[in-house]
């Protein structure tokens, strides 16, 4: 399983989409079940797995798809891997 599949899987079973939904339009402003709680089992999911510890300020700016792959990279997590 790529690492593009991983986060594909993290955002599908946090807000119950199928994976095509996943574009640069899938934005906390476009998904009406988007909220904090939802925010912070995204990013749990994204640092438990990646490995990773995110800074706050990453945290706060996982607010879309596209947003999460920039966040990823920060992170040298290579999505083509």
């Amino acid at each position: 399983m790529t690492n593009a599949d991983k986060l594909k899987d993290i955002f599908t079973s946090v807000f119950g989409v199928e994976a095509s939904a996943l574009t640069s339009n899938f934005t906390r402003e476009n998904v009406a079940n988007w909220d904090s709680v939802r925010q912070l089992s995204l990013t749990n999911g994204i640092e438990d797995v990646f490995d990773i510890m995110l800074d706050p300020e990453d945290i706060i700016g996982c607010t879309s798809y596209d947003n999460a792959k920039a966040v990823l990279a920060k992170y040298d997590v290579d999505l083509n891997a």
